[in-house]
Protein backbone atom coordinates (compact mmCIF):
# COMPACT_ATOMS: atom_id res chain seq x y z
CA UNK A 1 0.00 0.00 0.00
CA UNK A 2 1.56 3.31 -1.10
CA UNK A 3 0.61 6.81 -0.02
CA UNK A 4 -1.32 7.31 -3.26
CA UNK A 5 -3.52 4.30 -2.51
CA UNK A 6 -4.25 5.18 1.13
CA UNK A 7 -7.76 6.61 1.43
CA UNK A 8 -8.49 9.00 4.28
CA UNK A 9 -11.48 10.77 5.82
CA UNK A 10 -10.96 13.84 8.03
CA UNK A 11 -13.38 14.50 10.91
CA UNK A 12 -13.22 17.81 12.80
CA UNK A 13 -15.82 20.39 13.84
CA UNK A 14 -13.63 23.36 12.88
CA UNK A 15 -14.03 23.93 9.09
CA UNK A 16 -10.74 25.76 8.59
CA UNK A 17 -8.72 23.13 10.42
CA UNK A 18 -10.62 20.27 8.76
CA UNK A 19 -10.18 21.67 5.26
CA UNK A 20 -6.55 22.55 5.93
CA UNK A 21 -5.67 19.01 7.04
CA UNK A 22 -7.58 17.53 4.09
CA UNK A 23 -5.73 19.83 1.68
CA UNK A 24 -2.33 19.03 3.21
CA UNK A 25 -2.94 15.29 2.98
CA UNK A 26 -4.14 15.59 -0.61
CA UNK A 27 -1.00 17.53 -1.52
CA UNK A 28 1.07 14.76 0.10
CA UNK A 29 -0.55 12.18 -2.21
CA UNK A 30 -3.29 10.68 -0.04
CA UNK A 31 -6.75 9.95 -1.42
CA UNK A 32 -8.91 12.17 0.82
CA UNK A 33 -12.36 10.77 0.11
CA UNK A 34 -14.47 12.90 2.46
CA UNK A 35 -14.62 15.20 5.44
CA UNK A 36 -17.19 15.51 8.23
CA UNK A 37 -17.93 18.03 10.96
CA UNK A 38 -19.83 15.95 13.49
CA UNK A 39 -20.01 12.38 14.76
CA UNK A 40 -23.26 11.47 13.04
CA UNK A 41 -22.02 12.59 9.65
CA UNK A 42 -18.68 10.88 10.27
CA UNK A 43 -20.28 7.49 10.86
CA UNK A 44 -22.73 7.86 7.98
CA UNK A 45 -20.15 9.06 5.45
CA UNK A 46 -17.53 6.53 6.54
CA UNK A 47 -19.93 3.72 5.69
CA UNK A 48 -20.29 5.19 2.20
CA UNK A 49 -16.66 5.94 1.33
CA UNK A 50 -15.02 3.17 3.44
CA UNK A 51 -11.65 4.88 3.95
CA UNK A 52 -8.52 3.07 5.08
CA UNK A 53 -7.99 5.65 7.83
CA UNK A 54 -10.37 8.04 9.60
CA UNK A 55 -8.54 10.99 11.14
CA UNK A 56 -10.80 11.71 14.11
CA UNK A 57 -11.11 14.72 16.41
CA UNK A 58 -12.67 14.06 19.83
CA UNK A 59 -14.61 17.28 20.44
CA UNK A 60 -17.51 17.03 18.00
CA UNK A 61 -20.49 18.36 19.92
CA UNK A 62 -23.23 16.28 21.51
CA UNK A 63 -21.82 12.97 20.26
CA UNK A 64 -18.08 12.70 20.87
CA UNK A 65 -15.33 11.42 18.63
CA UNK A 66 -14.96 8.49 21.04
CA UNK A 67 -18.52 7.39 20.29
CA UNK A 68 -17.99 7.89 16.57
CA UNK A 69 -14.79 5.84 16.77
CA UNK A 70 -16.61 3.01 18.51
CA UNK A 71 -19.33 2.91 15.85
CA UNK A 72 -16.94 3.11 12.89
CA UNK A 73 -14.69 0.35 14.23
CA UNK A 74 -17.73 -1.80 14.92
CA UNK A 75 -19.30 -1.32 11.49
CA UNK A 76 -16.15 -1.09 9.35
CA UNK A 77 -13.58 -3.61 10.60
CA UNK A 78 -11.16 -2.80 7.76
CA UNK A 79 -11.13 0.93 8.56
CA UNK A 80 -8.68 2.20 11.18
CA UNK A 81 -9.24 5.29 13.30
CA UNK A 82 -6.36 7.63 14.15
CA UNK A 83 -7.31 10.29 16.69
CA UNK A 84 -5.95 13.79 16.01
CA UNK A 85 -6.85 15.90 19.02
CA UNK A 86 -5.80 19.09 20.78
CA UNK A 87 -6.10 17.19 24.06
CA UNK A 88 -3.30 15.10 25.46
CA UNK A 89 -5.26 14.29 28.61
CA UNK A 90 -4.69 10.74 29.78
CA UNK A 91 -8.41 10.09 30.17
CA UNK A 92 -9.09 11.14 26.56
CA UNK A 93 -6.30 8.92 25.23
CA UNK A 94 -7.46 5.86 27.15
CA UNK A 95 -11.12 6.34 26.23
CA UNK A 96 -10.22 6.62 22.54
CA UNK A 97 -8.10 3.47 22.60
CA UNK A 98 -10.76 1.54 24.50
CA UNK A 99 -13.24 2.61 21.81
CA UNK A 100 -11.01 1.01 19.18
CA UNK A 101 -8.71 3.79 17.95
CA UNK A 102 -5.49 2.47 16.43
CA UNK A 103 -3.50 5.50 17.55
CA UNK A 104 -3.56 8.98 19.03
CA UNK A 105 -1.56 12.05 18.07
CA UNK A 106 -1.93 15.64 19.22
CA UNK A 107 -2.60 18.57 16.92
CA UNK A 108 0.74 20.15 17.76
CA UNK A 109 2.39 17.38 15.70
CA UNK A 110 4.28 18.51 12.61
CA UNK A 111 3.03 17.86 9.09
CA UNK A 112 5.73 15.21 8.69
CA UNK A 113 4.63 13.46 11.88
CA UNK A 114 1.00 13.48 10.72
CA UNK A 115 1.88 12.01 7.31
CA UNK A 116 3.99 9.32 8.95
CA UNK A 117 1.21 8.54 11.45
CA UNK A 118 -1.43 8.15 8.73
CA UNK A 119 0.89 5.95 6.69
CA UNK A 120 1.74 3.71 9.64
CA UNK A 121 -1.88 3.48 10.77
CA UNK A 122 -2.95 2.39 7.29
CA UNK A 123 -0.31 -0.36 7.44
CA UNK A 124 -1.60 -1.62 10.78
CA UNK A 125 0.78 -0.03 13.27
CA UNK A 126 -0.33 1.47 16.59
CA UNK A 127 0.82 5.10 16.46
CA UNK A 128 1.02 7.46 19.44
CA UNK A 129 2.49 10.87 20.16
CA UNK A 130 5.67 10.45 22.21
CA UNK A 131 4.85 9.54 25.81
CA UNK A 132 1.33 8.32 25.17
CA UNK A 133 2.19 4.74 24.17
CA UNK A 134 3.67 4.13 27.64
CA UNK A 135 0.48 5.48 29.18
CA UNK A 136 -1.69 3.07 27.21
CA UNK A 137 0.46 0.04 27.95
CA UNK A 138 0.63 1.04 31.61
CA UNK A 139 -3.15 1.11 31.80
CA UNK A 140 -3.39 -2.30 30.15
CA UNK A 141 -0.94 -3.66 32.71
CA UNK A 142 -3.11 -2.28 35.50
CA UNK A 143 -6.21 -3.84 33.99
CA UNK A 144 -4.39 -7.13 33.52
CA UNK A 145 -3.50 -7.19 37.21
CA UNK A 146 -7.18 -6.97 38.19
CA UNK A 147 -9.07 -10.23 38.78
CA UNK A 148 -10.71 -11.54 35.62
CA UNK A 149 -12.80 -14.54 34.80
CA UNK A 150 -10.79 -17.35 33.28
CA UNK A 151 -11.68 -18.20 29.74
CA UNK A 152 -10.42 -20.68 27.20
CA UNK A 153 -7.75 -19.05 25.05
CA UNK A 154 -7.89 -19.64 21.28
CA UNK A 155 -5.17 -21.96 20.01
CA UNK A 156 -2.30 -20.07 18.39
CA UNK A 157 0.59 -21.66 16.55
CA UNK A 158 4.09 -21.33 18.00
CA UNK A 159 4.97 -18.81 15.29
CA UNK A 160 1.81 -16.75 15.90
CA UNK A 161 2.63 -16.68 19.60
CA UNK A 162 6.19 -15.59 18.84
CA UNK A 163 4.96 -12.77 16.59
CA UNK A 164 2.36 -11.75 19.18
CA UNK A 165 5.06 -11.49 21.85
CA UNK A 166 7.09 -9.13 19.67
CA UNK A 167 4.03 -7.02 18.83
CA UNK A 168 3.51 -6.58 22.59
CA UNK A 169 7.07 -5.29 22.86
CA UNK A 170 6.17 -2.49 20.43
CA UNK A 171 8.00 -3.83 17.38
CA UNK A 172 6.75 -3.03 13.88
CA UNK A 173 6.05 -5.73 11.31
CA UNK A 174 9.33 -4.98 9.53
CA UNK A 175 11.31 -5.19 12.76
CA UNK A 176 9.65 -8.51 13.57
CA UNK A 177 10.44 -9.78 10.08
CA UNK A 178 14.11 -8.89 10.56
CA UNK A 179 14.21 -10.47 14.02
CA UNK A 180 12.62 -13.75 12.91
CA UNK A 181 14.19 -13.79 9.43
CA UNK A 182 10.80 -13.82 7.74
CA UNK A 183 9.31 -11.76 4.94
CA UNK A 184 7.24 -8.71 5.85
CA UNK A 185 4.21 -10.32 4.16
CA UNK A 186 4.59 -13.50 6.23
CA UNK A 187 4.62 -11.50 9.44
CA UNK A 188 1.52 -9.58 8.34
CA UNK A 189 -0.23 -12.87 7.57
CA UNK A 190 0.56 -14.15 11.08
CA UNK A 191 -0.72 -10.90 12.62
CA UNK A 192 -3.96 -11.00 10.64
CA UNK A 193 -4.47 -14.68 11.47
CA UNK A 194 -3.95 -13.97 15.17
CA UNK A 195 -6.38 -11.03 15.04
CA UNK A 196 -9.04 -13.29 13.52
CA UNK A 197 -8.50 -16.08 16.02
CA UNK A 198 -8.64 -13.72 18.98
CA UNK A 199 -11.49 -11.69 17.47
CA UNK A 200 -9.54 -8.45 17.88
CA UNK A 201 -9.50 -5.38 15.66
CA UNK A 202 -6.01 -3.90 15.70
CA UNK A 203 -2.47 -4.09 17.09
CA UNK A 204 -3.36 -2.07 20.17
CA UNK A 205 -5.88 -4.71 21.22
CA UNK A 206 -3.37 -7.39 20.24
CA UNK A 207 -0.74 -5.84 22.54
CA UNK A 208 -3.28 -5.66 25.33
CA UNK A 209 -4.11 -9.35 24.92
CA UNK A 210 -0.40 -10.27 25.03
CA UNK A 211 0.19 -8.19 28.15
CA UNK A 212 -2.85 -9.67 29.90
CA UNK A 213 -1.48 -13.13 29.21
CA UNK A 214 2.08 -12.27 30.23
CA UNK A 215 3.57 -12.69 26.77
CA UNK A 216 5.37 -9.34 26.80
CA UNK A 217 7.56 -10.44 29.69
CA UNK A 218 8.87 -13.58 28.03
Amino acid sequence: MTTATISVMVVDDHPMWRDGVARDLTERGFDVRATAGDAGAAVRIAKTVTPDVVLMDLQLGEVSGVDATRMIVRDLPDTRVLVLSASGAHSDVLEAVKAGASGYIVKSASAEELVDAVNRTAHGDAVFTAGLAGLVLGEYRRMAAAPAEAEAAPKLTDRETEVLRLVAKGMTARQIADRLVLSHRTVENHVQSTLRKLQLHNRVELARYAIEHGLDAE
